[in-house]
């Protein structure tokens, strides 16, 4: 039986997905890989689950990139057949369910890329970022030339990938590449306080905030706001709607049932 490179673990509504790969600073291969699409199901398909949260086990490492043990035999067109890095990416974006990155130390590469798939991203104080494939003459290729371009803005994208700069976590929060930074200490303290603010809304709002931002990123602003009245009627026929309106006029919680 194979060793598991990828911890699942459950804490009330939250699942947590531990890369434990720590000797080669939790670097991402193709089993981790598949353990992490198998988990995004599990999470999925379970209801007690509302929120995932992605680490890296030990201190150093939140994810330091790709295995590049499993790259000298790839060839272009392995490249463009079987990206299971970009697709899991992708899923982890359009993941129904909210993400938090909790980056605890090195996020290079895939690692950072992962991160960046993830909506909210909170990271140590020891953290640090960057996408140093040019160094091996490839690209970043599991969604790191879009999505660093859409969170940090063009020309720091572009010096942060022909550079292959690596940038502190205060520097990462500075430039909009992370939401928060803490020290480690309080880095899991910190996740739970964001991830209980989220977990108080009622979640097909979430759901729908989620959707509505991702996708209004990758279209014109007419079609995103026509997107977001869709996803508004969609919310106001809800039941959770008439809770939390309701709670608000009698003073107290709602109690949303995600209905």
């Amino acid at each position: 039986m194979k060793e598991k490179m990828l911890q699942y673990g459950k804490e009330g509504k939250l699942a947590y997905l531990r890369i434990d790969r720590p000797e080669v600073r939790n670097a991402l291969n193709k089993q981790t890989l598949e353990e992490m699409r198998e988990a995004l199901d599990r999470a999925s398909a379970d209801p007690e689950v509302e929120l995932v949260v992605f680490t890296g086990s030990g201190e150093k490492a939140f994810a330091a990139g790709a295995d590049i043990s499993q790259m000298p035999d790839k060839k272009g067109i392995d490249a463009l057949k079987e990206n299971d890095m970009q697709q899991v990416y992708d899923r982890i974006e359009s993941f129904e369910k909210p993400t938090i990155a909790m980056v605890n130390g090195l996020a290079l590469g895939g690692g950072c890329e992962l991160a960046m798939a993830c909506d909210i991203r909170i990271a140590s104080s020891n953290a640090k970022f960057g996408l140093p494939e040019l160094n091996l003459s490839i690209i970043p290729g599991a969604g790191g030339t879009q999505r660093l371009t859409r969170l940090v803005g063009k020309g720091k994208a572009l010096e942060m990938i022909l550079t292959g700069k690596v940038i502190e976590a205060e520097e990462a929060l500075r430039i909009g590449l992370v939401t928060d930074m803490v020290p480690p200490e309080h880095l899991k303290a910190k996740v739970e306080e964001v991830s209980a603010k989220i977990l108080a809304k009622g979640p097909l709002a979430v759901q729908l905030a989620k959707l509505t931002v991702h996708m209004g990123a990758e279209t014109d602003m007419k079609t995103g706001l026509l997107l977001e009245k869709l996803s508004q009627a969609i919310l106001f026929n809800s039941e959770d709607k008439n809770e939390g309106t309701k709670a608000f006029m009698e003073k107290r919680r709602a109690v949303f049932q995600g209905k």
